[in-house]
Order: structure tokens, then C-alpha cells, then sequence
């Protein structure tokens, strides 16, 4: 069961994959969750893909491939059929097993990765949709609990720093480096946590929208234990 409790005017939960693609965001509203209790083990598609890199992408003909047990194969069947649905509505579903994403190290005191804070933006109107099968799940945190980075006076003094103190050209500097779509959780804040199996569709900032971009962020995985992710 997911807990809305503390942004329940910013996420809405439906009841098929239909209502999930249709429903339009609206006013404070800019996540929509599919919740799902998910059969099968997902675990043994994980441990049956051997992993050379951080991150890989796992796609239709190598699920077809593994060797499951009944459980197994319940699962391949669900992954198969969200694939399915997705790309029939238009989408462009990637399924990741992922051990771990790169750290941004470039600016150590304003990280980047997807491990902060962070909004999604697309220069054409669209969602994003993901789903975690297996691991730590991505949490959300709702915007009135969020304050965007760069307007913390210390850390854009630094970002200052860095543009050489020039005002010229320092909104697209940090547009160009992606400063301006990471967040950081305010005081008492409460991220909220995906969970497993449910598909979510979360609002991105585009030109057309309506509502806020939700500020969500990937989880710090478990050591040995790797995640199975769907996003598009």
C-alpha cells in the first residue's frame, strides 16, 4: 500500500493501465500510480543475467531466452506485457537490471546524477513512466516539500564561482549543466516511496504543461542486490 498521505492533493491512484495513459495532470496533480501486487519472482531474472557492466538493458528476445522456473515465468510474462502495452500506446519502454549509476563527480558540492533530487525535461510534451520490479524503488518528493538547489545562496555563489562571476549568460550556464533541475528535500520533509510492481506516470517539465514536473530521484541500491527497472 502506498502512503499519500503527506501529498495527496499531487498524487492520484487509478485502477487499470487505461485510466493510468488518459488521465491528464492537472493543478497541484503531477504523479498518477497504478498500484499492482505483482506475481511471480523477478528476483530469479536478476540472478539469471550476468552483469559485466553497471547498467544493462535486457530486452525481449533474452527474456525469451532464460531458463525460468513457474514463478520465473509469471514474471517474464508481466515484463513482456508492459513492454507490450507501453510501446502500444507510443511510448519507448527500456528494461534496466542495474547494479548502479555513475556518480557525478564534476562538481562535488552540486551532484547531478539521478541519485539527487531531480525533475525530468523534454522539449516535446510527454511522461515519464517507470516501474521498479526488484531492488530499492525510486521515491518521490512532493514539490511543496522541495527547494531547487541553485537558489540556495551558498551553492550559487559557487556556481558563480565557477561561470568566472559573469551575470552574462549565467541562467544558460546553468540550464546547459542541468543545475536547474535538481531539487533538495526541505526541512521534515517526506520522500515518498514508489514501491514494487506499481507503474507510475510522472508529469515532466515540456513546453505544454500544466502542472509542476515531479521532483523524484533513484534510490541508493543495496550492495548485492541489483534492480530491475522499467522506465520510458
Amino acid at each position: 500500500m502506498i502512503d499519500i498521505s503527506n501529498a495527496n492533493n499531487q498524487i492520484q491512484c487509478v485502477t487499470s493501465f487505461q485510466d493510468l495513459v488518459f488521465t491528464p495532470f492537472h493543478g497541484e496533480m503531477n504523479a498518477i500510480c497504478w498500484p499492482r501486487i505483482l506475481l511471480g519472482d523477478f528476483s530469479e531474472i536478476v540472478k539469471k543475467i550476468e552483469l559485466n557492466e553497471n547498467i544493462i538493458e535486457l530486452n525481449e528476445e533474452q527474456l525469451f531466452e532464460l531458463q525460468l522456473s513457474e514463478q520465473g515465468q509469471l514474471a517474464r510474462e508481466i515484463l513482456l506485457n508492459d513492454l507490450k502495452v507501453l510501446k502500444a500506446h507510443g511510448a519507448s519502454p527500456v528494461l534496466n537490471i542495474i547494479k548502479y549509476y555513475d556518480r557525478d563527480e564534476t562538481y562535488p558540492f552540486f551532484p547531478t546524477d539521478v541519485y539527487s533530487f531531480h525533475v525530468d525535461r523534454s522539449p516535446v510534451p510527454t511522461d515519464t513512466y517507470l516501474c521498479t520490479y526488484y531492488g530499492e524503488s525510486s521515491e518521490l518528493l512532493p514539490n511543496s516539500q522541495a527547494e531547487q538547489i541553485l537558489l540556495v545562496p551558498e551553492i550559487r555563489d559557487e556556481l558563480k564561482k565557477i561561470h568566472h562571476g559573469k551575470d552574462d549568460g549565467f541562467e544558460s550556464f546553468l540550464t546547459e549543466h542541468f543545475f536547474d533541475l535538481h531539487y533538495r528535500a526541505k526541512p521534515k520533509a517526506q520522500p515518498i516511496s514508489l514501491g514494487l510492481g506499481n507503474l507510475w506516470k510522472l508529469a515532466v517539465d515540456h513546453p505544454e504543461s500544466k502542472t509542476l514536473p515531479c521532483v523524484h530521484r533513484a534510490p541508493k541500491e543495496k550492495n548485492g542486490q541489483n534492480r530491475l527497472l522499467m522506465i520510458c
